[in-house]
């Protein structure tokens, strides 16, 4: 997979120019002239052409009919209907030319939008945040999707380019500046893409391709055809585009159990055994995860190095699920399936990773969701109290710090944090930021229009009661709510919750981390008085232990094991509101 089918190439004279386009009889290449393209029988039109240099913008004209940017373009300095740009990978200087990445044990993750996390917006502004990250305790930067989109603002999951990083934060180099940077300081860089459709605008491979695309329907289109082998050739070649040239660390792969699959292999396999020659070839940890609401254990491997078809982790949604209906009572939507005890899912969840590992799931129209999970090792789940799901799929965008108790959620913490789960914070969550993540876009006319239509189909319990107090997610002020305010983090409240993610980090890098490998699920219970309890069999053989009381009253408290204890109060007979315990057993 190494030899591109897609996209222009630089030659030692010019450049070469490809295009598969089945359904188009003629193709003209737009320079500062036209040029006629070679037709070949399978679809693909090519043009060699002298003189082209770096810089170089181009389109592609489809029967005299539309002129469209290269579906494999490197760069969009115009958006997504402008001319794509000719992009010289191989010139930046990677300064960190020996970063080879780190083991996935060391993995604490926190999730970004790029065009939020600073007030500038760009890829070169958050460099400026780095060290801050590490100072946390972070390892692990994820960027939400990046693929071109249309319009200035959005979380990025409308990308319709999905080779070309967008130009609302920069250019292609400022982005591998940032990445350079971080592996400077020893942070692995995660990008969030998405191969279940293509968004809303800008979108022109109907038009030329339409094999692309089957008559079966995701939740935000038409389905992908990968049984196409151009099709699968193009989302391959873009994981390893992002992994090689950019040299992203590893990839999340956005709601895969909407990829219609058809086949005898599917995509996801071909993906990730492609990764893994890229990862033996170069020596390099690249790391593969997954979200998935179909709970399927069988896709998951954390251990497998380098990857042959199975994925790292997956985002449990299950873990994030049962903490939030603990810590705010909500009900709603897919928040009744965890209703009954969520204290209990808690401990499933602890226990053996997914909370649905077969059952009947109500919001999901009472099919069976999930397989069983308990063999699987800790590190195959990525667990958060937040992240921008969660936060932007609300009405008003708020964060848990503005819905739950502070002492709740420094427990919530506490047991995410030092579990051996793999975390996952979301931007500001280290310091309680309160600052919404409302859902927004830059959308126009009739497009614009349905977007407005479908938020308040979506939340019409919220527009009756606020009315115009609800975001509207094309205004622009809507964006700007969203950006981070750094500055709350020397206020007091920010200073404590920085200062106990920042020692519960440090407990997790020294305590947890080097027994990580060959770690294995134990048991848990929940107990109807808050009582938590929960333990697992680590790679050294120890036995790390968890007590907490995750209720608003005080609990007799249990007799603590034999072992050091890393993290807690005393070992009175009580055990005060909201209070965990973490200890270390003998062998």
């Amino acid at each position: 997979m190494n030899e591109r089918k897609f996209g222009t190439r630089l030659t030692a004279d010019g450049a070469s120019f490809r295009l598969w386009a089945p359904a188009a009889k003629r193709v003209d290449l737009l320079l500062e002239k036209s040029h006629a393209m070679r037709r070949a029988e399978d679809g693909w039109f090519s043009a060699d052409v002298p003189g082209v240099k770096v810089g170089a913008r181009y389109k592609f004209r489809i029967d005299d009919d539309i002129d469209v940017p290269d579906p494999a373009s490197g760069f969009q300095p115009d958006d997504v209907s402008g001319p794509s740009e000719v992009i010289d990978h191989t010139s930046f200087r990677w300064r960190a030319s020996d970063w080879r990445g780190r083991p996935w044990p060391e993995t604490v993750l926190i999730e970004t939008h790029v065009g939020t996390f600073t007030p500038e917006g760009s890829y070169r502004a958050m460099i400026g945040k780095l060290d801050h990250l590490v100072a946390s305790g972070i390892t692990a930067l994820e960027l939400m999707p990046l693929a071109d989109f249309s319009g200035a603002r959005n979380w990025g999951y409308d990308g319709v380019l999905w080779y070309a990083p967008d130009s609302a934060y920069g250019r292609p180099d400022d982005l591998k500046a940032l990445i350079d940077e971080a592996h400077l300081r020893g942070l692995m860089v995660f990008l969030d893409v998405v191969y279940n459709h293509f968004g809303p605008e800008g979108n022109y491979l109907g038009r030329y391709a339409p094999s692309f695309f089957t008559d079966a329907q995701t939740p935000w289109g038409s389905a992908i055809d990968y049984r196409v082998p151009e099709v699968r050739a193009f989302a391959i070649e873009n994981a390893l585009y992002w992994l090689r040239d950019y040299r992203f660390d590893g990839l999340r792969l956005d709601a895969v159990n909407t990829i219609v699959e058809q086949g005898e292999i599917p995509i996801l396999h071909d993906l990730s055994g492609a990764v893994g020659e890229l990862s033996a070839q170069t020596g390099r940890y690249i790391h593969l995860v997954l979200e998935n609401g179909d709970n399927r254990a069988s896709l998951l491997d954390p251990a497998q190095e380098p990857p042959r078809g199975k994925y790292r982790a997956q985002w449990n949604d299950d873990y994030h699920h049962v903490w939030h209906v603990m810590l705010t009572g909500e009900s709603q939507g897919y928040y009744g399936d965890y209703q009954r005890s969520p204290r209990t899912g808690l401990a499933r969840s602890l226990s053996s990773g997914f909370v649905y590992q077969g059952e009947a799931a109500a919001f999901w129209g009472g099919k069976l969701r999930g397989e069983p999970s308990g063999k699987l090792a800790p590190t195959a789940f990525v667990n958060f109290l937040q992240n921008h799901d969660q936060t932007g799929n609300r009405p008003f965008g708020d964060r848990l710090e503005s819905l739950a108790d502070p002492k709740a959620l420094e427990a919530a913490l506490a047991v995410t944090l030092l579990a051996p789960m793999t975390p996952m914070l979301f931007m500001g969550e280290e310091w309680g930021t309160k600052v919404p993540f409302p859902f927004f876009c830059d959308f126009h006319g009739g497009l614009a229009d349905a977007v407005r239509k479908g938020r308040r189909r979506e939340y019409a319990w919220a527009y009756a009661k606020y009315g115009d107090e609800v975001p509207d997610p094309l205004d622009p002020s809507t964006f700007r709510s969203a950006v981070l305010d750094w500055d709350s983090r020397n206020k007091a409240e920010g200073k404590e919750r920085l200062a106990l993610v920042r020692k519960l980090l440090t407990i997790r890098r020294r305590e947890i981390v080097p027994r990580l490998a060959g770690a294995a699920f134990g048991e848990a219970q929940a107990g109807d008085s808050g009582l938590l309890t929960a333990h697992w069999r680590m790679g050294d053989g120890t036995t790390l232990q968890l007590t907490a009381n995750l209720s608003d009253a005080e609990i007799a408290s249990p007799v603590d094991k034999p072992g050091t204890q890393i993290w807690g109060g005393g070992t009175g007979r009580t055990m005060p509101p909201w209070s965990v315990r973490w200890h270390l057993g003998a062998r």
